[in-house]
């Protein structure tokens, strides 16, 4: 038998396997929209996907596994719309808060994070190392949009300032507390754009 035999069916699982973690994920948002991300459990994900509950765990050790797989693919979005918003960091500023102020799976999968920085290359796992690598996908996106350069550790401090304000910001509208407040995002992004000028 040749290789090119042995590959075909491996191909085939790896496709399938990749199909099923798709299910799985899209599944999950579903689960998370309709119950909360916090709110969601690894037994709701697999009757919402049609799975048997311990069939997740070949996907997924665990819900903050799952947690950091579907923050990851919210800051691939993230960093696109960002790319997408078009007129500089206003732009990028509004798309990424629309996107922000639509899903909670970000703050969710802070709580499954590893604790200090130390620990993050002796324990994290592949879904921490996915979601570490997309985070900064998304901050040069937001780097990019704001012009400031990522040569620098200002700007560096700069654009993680942004991200954080952006961050703030969803979580304020998201709950009603910025208008709650008399503040609109628009009011809020014309003045991130004011004061992170390049």
């Amino acid at each position: 038998m040749g290789a090119a035999a042995v590959r075909i069916p491996r191909d085939r699982r790896q496709a399938s396997k990749a199909e099923s973690r798709v299910a799985i994920l899209d599944a999950a948002r579903r689960v998370a929209a309709r119950d909360g991300a916090r709110d969601m459990s690894l037994r709701g994900v697999a009757a919402e996907a049609g799975f048997a509950p311990a069939a997740l765990y070949g996907y997924f050790r665990n819900k903050d596994e799952l947690l950091l797989a579907l923050a990851a693919d919210d800051l691939t979005a993230l960093a696109r719309a960002m790319r997408g918003g078009g007129a500089g960091l206003a732009g990028a500023a509004a798309a990424a808060l629309h996107l922000l102020s639509e899903t909670e799976t970000m703050a969710a999968a802070s709580g499954a994070l590893t604790g200090s920085p130390s620990d993050i290359k002796d324990k994290a796992g592949d879904a921490e190392r996915l979601f570490n690598g997309r985070l900064i996908a998304a901050l040069k996106a937001l780097s990019d949009a704001s012009g400031l350069s990522t040569g620098s550790r200002e700007n560096q401090c700069d654009v993680v300032l942004l991200a954080a304000s952006l961050a703030g910001l969803a979580l304020l509208a998201r709950s009603g507390r910025l208008n709650a407040l008399g503040f609109t995002p628009e009011e809020m992004i014309a003045r991130l754009d004011t004061r992170f000028k390049a």
